[in-house]
């Protein structure tokens, strides 16, 4: 109970001693916090300018290194230009500027000019006389045209023209160049396209809408115009023997020769493409003492060339028949 009552009459000390030393921790925080953020801004501000210094050494190296090869460029540049500055002088003062070559070369270029200008010259009077040539031939086939087209303007022995007049002494020029052409010929007509026959006039003609009456129906073998002509245009109607190919037996045989190519059984010899030095052993049915065996190796329809009859041979086409020539047909030549 007593140490209770001492500790009662201390709590205010206790009290006010946490109290302090709060204040205190508080106060040292501050500071230490101060204290932290100044190094950790020195050491980022080291680091920083560390890293920015590395940056512009690395861009001074690559600026001093590009601007060394551009010099380099430049002065290989200037050195050619320099060199050949000197021979291009070297080369005027030699060959271009040289008074007696100049001389020569304008002496030979006036010689080069007037035999230029006698071949421009000729070709000039040359294409002239083409031109001429080629306008009189023009002229002439327009007046003979022109001849060819009043050749009805030819005088005759009973009548005379308007030029070949009785009161000159002699006809003028155009009487003699209607003399030397031929009339012009009259343009032949086109016929219209009609879808009948073209040499039956009356089938383009356009249909009465009234007919006169007949008296009786005409008698005789007489069709209408539509039969007769789907008759004459129907199309061509081969017959076996045309529409067959000439080859057709031949290829029968081959084909069929290859089918049974495919499935009959082979007796070929094999051979491994990795093992080509182990011998072929032969099937047992191929060693036998009573011969070989047909089947199975040997197809049926086997040719035997030296047993064909080659004293007549057998016709590969038959003769055609006649009435097959007139199948489908309505009607024939002299027939109904």
């Amino acid at each position: 109970m007593a140490a209770m009552v001492r500790l009662t009459r201390q709590i205010e000390d206790v009290i006010e001693d946490s109290y302090n030393r709060k204040n205190e921790a508080e106060a040292q925080r501050e500071k230490e916090y101060i204290a932290a953020v100044t190094v950790q801004a020195w050491f980022q501000g080291s680091r920083t300018r560390a890293y920015i210094k590395h940056l512009n050494d690395c861009a001074v190296s690559i600026q001093r290194r590009w601007r060394g090869f551009l010099g380099r460029k430049f002065y290989r540049v200037l050195v050619k230009n320099s060199v050949q500055k000197m021979w291009r002088g070297y080369y005027v003062r030699k060959y271009v500027f040289n008074y007696y070559s100049r001389k020569r070369y304008l002496e030979a270029l006036q010689v080069k000019n007037e035999i230029i200008r006698s071949e421009l010259e000729e070709f000039a009077e040359q294409q002239a006389v083409i031109r001429k040539r080629v306008q009189q031939q023009r002229e002439k086939s327009r007046h003979e045209y022109e001849a060819r087209r009043s050749h009805h303007l030819l005088s005759t022995h009973v009548i005379p023209s308007i030029y070949n007049s009785p009161f000159l002494p002699f006809p003028l020029e155009h009487e003699y160049t209607l003399r030397s052409v031929k009339p012009l010929a009259h343009p032949k007509k086109r016929l219209a396209k009609s879808e009948f026959d073209p040499a039956c006039a009356s089938y383009n003609e356009k249909l009465p809408t009234h007919l006169p009456p007949l008296p009786q129906k005409p008698q005789g073998p007489f069709r209408e115009p539509e039969v007769v002509q789907k008759q004459r245009y129907k199309p061509f109607q081969p017959s076996l023997r045309v529409s067959t190919d000439f080859y057709s037996l031949e290829k029968a045989r081959e084909e069929m020769k290859a089918e049974e190519w495919v499935t009959r059984l082979n007796d070929a010899v094999f051979q491994p493409f990795t093992r080509r030095t182990v011998p072929y052993e032969p099937l047992l049915h191929t060693t036998s003492g009573y011969g070989h065996l047909p089947y199975g190796t040997k197809f049926f329809r086997f040719e035997e060339q030296e047993k064909h009859i080659t004293e007549k041979p057998f016709k590969m086409l038959v003769p055609p028949i006649p009435i097959f020539d007139k199948l489908n047909d309505t009607y024939s030549q002299g027939q109904v």
